[in-house]
């Protein structure tokens, strides 16, 4: 799966959310290449355990995760977090 097609699925049932998915570790042709990391900043994240962040995430990528998807890596941040982090 395309990396801008995860992201594009993220943001599109996400309020406000911006992704960025990438790839962890370098792909293997002859094994899974289907492993992915995702960074997600969404204010719809506020109040929202760390379980209930990630399960919007996955609850987005649907079907995916069972098809395209073997294993995806999360950090979700609130735009408060993710600003406090960079400083």
């Amino acid at each position: 799966m395309e990396l801008s097609a995860i992201e594009d699925l993220i943001e599109s049932h996400i309020e406000d959310a911006d992704a960025t998915v990438s790839r962890p570790r370098t792909v293997d042709q002859d094994h899974e290449d289907d492993h992915y990391a995702a960074v997600v900043v969404s204010p719809a994240f506020e109040g929202k355990s760390l379980v209930q962040q990630h399960q919007l995430v996955y609850d987005a990528l649907g079907d995916h995760m069972t098809t395209d998807i073997h294993a995806m890596e999360l950090k979700t941040y609130t735009p408060e977090e993710y600003a406090a982090r960079e400083e």
